[in-house]
Formats: C-alpha cells, structure tokens, sequence
C-alpha cells in the first residue's frame, strides 16, 4: 500500500467536515439578509474553522507517522522468493536465508554433566558410558560437554510439481579428543551425525530422505535422560539402530483424514559389519555384493499415545570384497530384526518401551556390538511422573540377552563374550523454559566370559549432575 493513502484519507475527511460546517453558516447568511458586516463576522467564524480543523489535521499526521515508526518495516523480497518460503513446512520457522527461497532454521542445545563412576565404561566414561568394562577397576570423576550439540534445517526449496525440499545437517563433538596429551580433553572433535535432503508432497503426504539418518530399527520413542543422549540409556544392551547413508520413502497412510496417523517408512542404508576389510574404505563384509540393510516401519500416532513396529534384514558376506578372506565358522550370515515399540502419556505420566528380537544384529549395535551369528533378545521400559509444571522422576530399567551358545561360538570372530547386561538408571529433574536441570543415578551389571568356560559379573555405577540449554 503506498505510505502517502493514510494522509490523503485524512485530509479528504477535513476538508468534508469543514464543508459540513459551512454550509449551514451560508445558509443562514442568504436567508437573514444581514449586512455586510454581520458576513465578514461569520467569514472570521469560517477562516476561524478552517485553520482549527487544520491545526487538527496536523495532530492527526504526527499520530499517523508515530505509529508507523513504531511498527518494524517489512523486509522487501522477490515475488518468487516469498512464494518458495511460503511453501516452507510451518516448523521451520527461519533464522536466515541461504539460496534464493531457502530458509535456514539454526537449532541445539548445550549439555554438561558432572559425573562421578566406579568403574569404567564400555565407549567410554562420563556422557558415553553403556556399561562397565568386564573386570575394570578404579573409581574416576570429570566433567563432560560432548553432548552439546547443533543442526541447520533448511525448508523451502522448490523441486518440481506439487514437491518441494529441505534438508538437515547435524552434528555433535563425540569425534574423539585432539590427540592424547596433557590437554587434548579439552580439545573435543564434532562428529558427523546427520546429513540429509527431502523431497516432500504436501498433497500426498510423501517424503523421500536421502543420505545419512537414523535407521528404521532406532526407536521413536528413545529414553528420556539428561545426561546420556547421544548414547541413550539402554543403548548396544536393550535396543540397537544407527545411522548410515541410504534412502528412506516415509508415506502418510491417511493423509488429511482425522484420528490417528498412520505412516510407513520403507528404507535401504548403506552395508556394515566389522571386517574383514578396511572399515573405512567400504570394503568390509557388509558391504561385499552390493547388499544393503533393508528395513521396514509402520507406525500410528495420537495426541497421547504412539505405537509402532520394525523389522530388519541384511546379508553378510565373510570373505569379503576380495573373496578371500578366512572364515572359521562359515562364509555368510544373514542379520535380521524385529522390533515393536509405543509410549503413552495419560496426565502427568509418561510411559516408554521397547521389545525385540534378532539374530547377527552387531552392525546396528545389537548384541552389545559384538558380530557374529549371535541370537538375542531384550528390551527396556521408562516411566515417568510429572510432580509439578517443572519437576519429574523417571525410573529406567534395560535388558540384553545373547544366546550364550552362540557368543562363546563366535569368541575371537566377533564376540568379546558378553552374555547379559542389565541397566538400571533413577533421575530427578527440573525444567523451566529452555533449561533443564538435573540428578541421575545409573546401576549396569554386566555377565561375561573370556574363555567360554569361567563366567564373571561386573557391576558399574555413575552418578551425574546435569545442565541442559536448548535453543
């Protein structure tokens, strides 16, 4: 709208009001057939008027631009830019712009835990400790931060048709410490967690997901903990998943209707396994053949309630890229899962839980990482009570068990002989606004063998302060 139309409608409103007034006062002139001095009178009432009504319409102008200095002026943009961004998914509300059209939204949080265990800790100590390493010894404390984490999603892209894109870029600092001298702990590496584009369909409620994300066996409803987020409680002893390249097709099974939402995720990742080969270069077993990991998810979710079911499958050539590689116990495998999960929150309770069941699940963190031929079964369970607006307990508890048989079978091939792992974790929490505070107690007994025949249970305690910023 042009800036000057407010003042123009003003100064056409005066001026009417001041023929209004007039027209009586002529009237009365013409009618009372006064004398010229009786008209020069009322022509002083007129000027008189005119020049109120003007005074008037100047106070009317300095509200007029005190109001529009008080009002932010609105960011000029190209037509076909704000059409893309319109097209943005509401939930990504931009901080800035990149390519023409793209919004970028800026998110994370900044996580810190005091922490003091007795043992130490398979992955490693503080905010990455899963369970104890069998038969540590020694108590050891410190302070963690690689938690802290940060991700760029991008929305508004148009690709073709009805679809439109996005992205995301995520990353954390579990990339090890910068060398291993006096001072490199303090000198944490970011680690590459994510890195996707999507091409979605409003109209039809589709979404394909290319690159590296979360696998389909990783749960929608993980633990909820201040202090172990990139390695969730239970995680490697009670559930599996990781991310990996690949292709994921998400379709809305009842796209627009009302109820529940039902959706399907069908996905191929990239082949892992440990060995034989370089792990790094793709020429391990799981990659061999071109095989990918296949996997399968249906999902149905409400306002207070999320239920759903996944299944995985792979096959795991042992000789390798080349061939030629030895293999001690037989040449292929094939890697299968299955997983049923939900939670439900009824008031101020919040529930959570997993089952599963597969064999040769190592590459997806199944099993305790340990590969081989190895059955197993576990699962955990969460609850949770809100108190107040602020302050909740949950109580955690987690449980993995390979099949013995086949863990002593494959020690040495894959298998460090873990046979069973049960975690236990307590923690009080306080939240207000973008912050969250803090106490978690986490109890791990761990069953293990180190030469088939001599079992030894190592049991591992932590104890953490936690502060959680997210923005």
């Amino acid at each position: 709208m042009n800036s000057s139309s407010p003042r123009r409608r003003v100064r056409a409103l005066a001026f009417g009001i001041a023929c209004a007034l007039s027209l009586p006062l002529a009237a009365q002139a013409q009618t009372s057939g006064s004398t010229s001095g009786n008209v020069s009178a009322r022509e002083q009432q007129l000027e008189q008027r005119v020049d109120q009504l003007e005074q008037e319409l100047a106070q009317l102008k300095g509200m007029i631009q005190a109001q529009k200095a008080a009002q932010p002026a609105p960011a000029a943009a190209p037509a076909a830019q704000a059409q893309n961004v319109a097209a943005a998914p509401a939930s990504a509300k931009p901080v800035f712009t990149s390519a023409p059209g793209v919004s970028v939204a800026l998110h994370g949080f900044i996580n810190a835990s005091a922490f003091s265990q007795n043992k130490s800790f398979t992955y490693g100590n503080g905010q990455n400790a899963l369970f104890p390493v069998p038969g540590s010894q020694g108590s050891l404390s410190g302070v963690d931060v690689r938690n802290t984490r940060f991700w760029l999603d991008f929305s508004g892209a148009k690709f073709a048709g009805d679809w439109v894109g996005g992205g995301r870029i995520e990353m954390d600092f579990f990339g090890g410490f910068n060398g291993t001298g006096a001072y490199s702990r303090q000198q944490i590496t970011p680690r590459l967690r994510q890195a996707y584009m999507d091409l979605t369909n409003p109209l039809t409620g589709t979404t394909i997901r290319i690159g590296q994300q979360w696998d389909l066996m990783f749960p929608l409803n993980s633990p909820t903990s201040l202090a172990h987020i990139a390695f969730p409680l239970g995680f490697a002893s009670g559930y599996g998943g990781w991310r990996f390249p690949g292709i994921v097709w998400m379709q809305d099974l009842n796209h627009g209707s009302s109820g529940p939402a039902w959706r399907l995720d069908l996905g191929a990742f990239d082949g892992s396994w440990s060995g034989p080969g370089n792990n790094v270069n793709y020429l391990s077993a799981g990659n061999a053949g071109f095989r990918p990991q296949v996997e399968a998810r249906l999902s149905v979710k409400d306002k207070n309630w999320l239920v759903y079911g996944a299944g995985h499958y792979s096959r795991i050539d042992l000789r390798g890229v080349g061939g030629d590689a030895p293999t001690p116990i037989k040449s292929d495998l094939k890697s299968t899962g299955y997983e049923i999960g939900g939670s439900w929150k009824p008031g101020p309770w919040d529930f959570k839980g997993v089952a599963y069941t597969g064999r040769a699940l190592g590459e997806i963190f199944g099993a305790m990482s340990q590969f081989g031929d190895i059955q197993e079964s576990g699962g955990f369970v969460q609850g949770g009570y809100h108190f107040t607006p602020n302050w909740s307990l949950y109580a955690f508890y987690a449980y993995a068990s390979p099949d013995n048989n086949d863990v002593i079978r494959w020690l040495g091939h894959g298998s460090t002989g873990l046979l069973k792992n049960r975690q236990a974790a307590l923690s009080l929490q306080y939240a207000a606004g973008a912050y969250e505070l803090g106490v978690e107690l986490l109890h791990d007994k761990l069953d293990s063998t180190s030469n088939g025949i001599d079992r030894k249970t190592t049991t591992g305690n932590q104890v953490s302060l936690n502060a959680l910023y997210h923005f």
